[in-house]
């Protein structure tokens, strides 16, 4: 009579799974580049002891960003957004450059508490697109 021969069953060590699955985890975590946000490049004035001074109204660009996405420069709205750019190289051209070749106009980012921060970055980029240099991000009026 024969005898049913039992078959060895066939396992795969798992003994050592966990210290390979570390030592991965190890590997992959050193060797990981992380690129960081550059965010928006802005160079912020020196401490200075001197009072504010007083600017002229000329001088200055006011650039008002609403909730809504409204854009209004000098208190009168934009019909379309894509005037921005052009609007801001027409005021900014008005004062002329100083001596270093910057414009002598300061423009002045002012938000609504609501407003959606691409609308902001959007005029951002569109003044410094149009050449000013000098920008003031100023807190909104209440």
């Amino acid at each position: 009579m024969l005898k049913n021969k039992r078959k060895p069953e066939s396992e795969i060590p798992t003994s050592s799974m966990a210290d390979i699955a570390f030592l991965l985890l190890v590997f992959f975590l050193v060797t990981t580049t992380i690129d960081q946000d550059k965010g928006v490049p802005l160079t912020l004035p020196e401490i200075s002891e001197e009072p504010p001074q007083k600017l002229e109204k000329d001088r200055v660009l006011d650039i008002l960003i609403a909730n809504s996405g409204k854009i209004m420069i000098n208190e009168q709205v934009l019909s379309q957004r894509n005037q921005l750019r052009s609007e801001v190289r027409n005021s900014l051209e008005e004062l002329g450059r100083d001596q270093d070749g910057k414009y002598k106009k300061i423009v002045s980012i002012k938000t609504q508490a609501q407003t959606m921060y691409d609308d902001y970055i959007y005029v951002l980029d569109q003044v410094k697109m149009a050449g000013a240099t000098k920008i003031s991000i100023a807190e909104p009026e209440e």
